[in-house]
């Protein structure tokens, strides 16, 4: 392993300054690779370390000019002590062949940083950087990928453009001398530093207007190779209590809700997940099997005509119909997030299905649930309504909604005691959610393990918890009564940001609530969990709806961009250009009309006075004809000027004299080629007399032109007047 330090000299010439910018280039094409895949997340901890004090310290090396270099032998004898310690990985460390393959891809592209002697070895480093960009873009569909890939791009370019000079400097036939001035190395690195952006910004574009025109043949992000999410144990067919506290602990964004005509954040909703109905004391579970929704075709489909919750009997007043778009975030999750109560749902989509707890599901394994579209009905029935509502029941719902697992003595007890005073379900179901929401605080401190009897634990000791707790508590004691209830997991409405009329949804929003069921009105909602406590809006957290406003459209129109997405902007363009044709075919009508009436206007004046109006068109062409020869006749003033003035400006008099002298004798037959020089124009000339005086004009010609002799540019309008006497003669 050889260490030394590089020499002044060295660095002098501009080919080794070359070569040190290319290294320097080459060297921030694997930073940004690197950094672009460890951002991800998907690089175990050992692993970002090592190679990153790798990096650096590869870095150290070029920014104090030394140069360490592995030996070859060295080299082979590490590669293959690695082969054994990649089977050990395989089998033992990592147990999975991606990241095994991965650490080896790392290991080579390590030991090239230290090995690199070759054109091949700068090339393999730059084919393993952008395949770690590549991984990267597999591994993540993050808004910040956009501006690492900018940083890859640019840095791709200067080395590409780098690595262009090398070749050609080591080609060259002819090598420049060596010289102690770095003004032209400093050159080029601002030659460099000017072009680079400008190249990186004209490829970006090309790229953007590619993608957007290019057909689309799939949609959505590679989620085959995304990672498993916390989120989805939370929205399966089997929840164990305390899994969505757990989300709730997190501020990861899930998804994007765009309300039609909503611009100031007005609706407060609850976005149904999963619906859950059999309760063991820990886990709730929905055993329903799905049954496939109608499609409509072009990707849409009735709910109306499949959910149970739908069917009401009763008319609940004016509908409150909403439609709404919603952008999720990767959850590997199969389950819609809808507003109640949903009609009709559109997307990219062959295949869904429903339960009988209402739950929406995608069948289509090609397309994950990533952007959807959604109309519903928030339309609620009054609780004067509620309460006339009978006690009859449909026998399904008996037998599916008052399932309970073993129940503590005290509980009916306490369910009898806080509906005491009310003659009616629904005052019963009323009493008991605002009796929990005042008698019971709220918090996401969960406890270590689940209690054998979660709800008894909850109701009568702990007395505080999240809203899983509150949720579970009033289903089970609305069950003791005999009302029939369910439990729904899926999220309330989050933060909505002005800037893209968007409500944001992180984990930090999912909830769970109570649906009671009442005949003829179907499912209703209720609510016992009390609100929990808000956060400060700071200053920062303005500045950062400016970022998520940015991943937004990133996630909408480069991640799910589709055939829909290319649609409706071809679409939107079509309607844009009809609508600007439309209204300048209007502006030209409109003008047309009055240029009219103008010109007849001036038709009818010029007739009354033609020969005022002649006079003022004359004077107008010549104002006009004046001020389009105004270069010309500024030119020929000036040379006038100048041939009469020639001490003021020596050589541009000079110039003007000798063309005068030109043009003369070219009336003669004399004629000067633009390529001789006024020597060789002097043989051309066959009168011995003009010759001798245009070789004395010429003398005095030469000496004011490229010597600045005013005396010399005085005498030539004297001897262009000799001339001229001789050519009369």
């Amino acid at each position: 392993m050889a260490l030394a330090r590089s020499s002044q000299s060295e660095i002098a010439s501009v080919p080794s300054a070359v070569q040190r910018y290319f290294e320097v280039a080459l060297y921030l094409l694997v930073l940004c690779g690197f950094g672009t895949l460890v951002s991800t997340g998907g690089l175990d901890l050992p692993t970002v370390l090592l190679v990153s004090a790798a990096i650096l310290f590869r870095g150290y090396l070029l920014a104090t000019h030394r140069i360490l270099l592995i030996p070859e032998d060295w080299t082979t004898t590490l590669t293959l002590g690695y082969v054994a310690f990649y089977l050990a990985d395989y089998l033992v460390f990592s147990g999975l062949f991606v990241t095994a393959t991965v650490h080896l891809v790392l290991f080579v592209m390590v030991v090239r940083l230290f090995s690199s002697r070759r054109d091949r070895d700068y090339y393999f480093l730059a084919v393993i950087s952008f395949l770690m960009v590549l991984a990267a873009a597999v591994l993540t569909v993050d808004s910040t990928f956009l501006l690492a890939f900018a940083a890859f791009m640019l840095m791709a370019v200067v080395a590409c453009i780098l690595m262009e000079m090398r070749h050609a400097t080591g080609k060259a036939t002819v090598r420049a001398n060596s010289s102690s001035d770095d003004s032209a190395q400093r050159q080029m690195a601002f030659s460099l530093a000017g072009a680079s952006p400008l190249l990186a910004v004209l490829i970006m574009l090309g790229a953007t207007a590619i993608f957007f025109v290019l057909p689309r043949i799939s949609t959505g992000y590679l989620s085959a190779f995304a990672r498993s999410h916390e989120f989805s144990t939370g929205f399966s067919d089997q929840v164990q209590l305390g899994r969505i506290g757990e989300i709730q602990q997190s501020s990861s964004l899930v998804m994007h809700i765009q309300i039609d005509g909503d611009l100031h954040g007005a609706y407060d909703l609850k976005w149904r997940g999963v619906t859950l109905n059999v309760f063991d004391g820990k886990t709730w579970s929905n055993p329903h099997a799905q049954h496939v929704v109608t499609s409509v075709g072009s990707g849409r489909f009735l709910l109306s005509q499949n959910g149970t919750q739908w069917r009401r009997l009763q008319p609940v007043g004016a509908t409150q119909p909403i439609h709404y778009r919603v952008l999720m975030e990767p959850l590997i999750s199969n389950v819609f997030f809808l507003a109640p109560t949903p009609r009709l749902l559109q997307g990219n989509y062959r295949l869904l299905s429903m339960d009988n707890g209402d739950a929406v599901f995608d069948l289509d394994p090609e397309h994950p649930v990533g952007r959807y579209e959604a109309t519903s009905d928030i339309s609620q029935p009054s609780p004067s309504q509620l309460r006339a509502a009978s006690n009859d029941y449909p026998p399904e719902i008996l037998l599916n909604y008052l399932q309970l697992p073993h129940v503590d003595d005290r509980v009916l007890p306490l369910a009898k005691q806080i509906t005491a005073t009310a003659s009616n379900n629904y005052d019963k179901t009323a009493v008991m959610e605002r009796y929990l929401r005042t008698h019971f605080g709220y918090t996401l401190q969960l406890p270590r393990s689940v209690p054998r009897d979660a709800v008894a634990n909850f109701l009568f000791e702990r007395k505080q918890g999240h809203c899983e707790y509150f949720a579970s508590a009033m289903a089970i004691m609305l069950r003791t009564l005999g009302i029939p209830s369910r439990v729904v997991n899926g999220f309330r409405t989050g933060e909505f940001n002005d800037l893209t009329s968007q409500y944001l949804v992180r984990g930090s929003n999912a909830h769970s609530w109570v649906e009671v069921y009442f005949p003829g009105y179907g499912w209703i909602s209720f609510d016992p969990t009390p609100a929990a406590p808000t956060e400060m809006r700071t200053g920062w957290s303005r500045s950062m709806l400016y970022v998520d406003a940015l991943a937004s459209f990133w996630r909408e129109w480069v991640i799910n961009y589709d055939k829909g997405h290319q649609y409706n902007l071809g679409h939107a363009a079509k309607d844009n250009g009809l609508e600007l044709l439309q209204r300048a075919r209007g502006w030209a009508q409109r003008h047309h009309e009055t240029l009219l009436s103008a010109a007849r206007r001036t038709s009818r004046t010029v007739s009354g006075a033609p020969v005022k109006w002649g006079f003022g068109a004359a004077v107008m062409a010549v104002l006009l004809a004046l001020a389009a020869n105004a270069g010309k006749l500024w030119r020929a003033f000036r040379s006038r000027r100048l041939a009469t003035r020639p001490e003021r400006s020596p050589s541009l008099a000079a110039t003007i004299w000798y063309e005068r002298m030109t043009r003369m004798l070219a009336r003669r037959g004399w004629r000067k080629s633009p390529a001789h020089t006024p020597s060789e124009f002097l043989i051309c000339i066959p009168d011995e007399a003009t010759r001798k005086s245009v070789a004395e004009f010429t003398q005095h010609y030469e000496s004011a032109r490229f010597g600045g002799s005013a005396e010399d540019a005085q005498r030539l309008p004297e001897l262009y007047e000799e001339i001229s006497t001789t050519e009369r003669r």
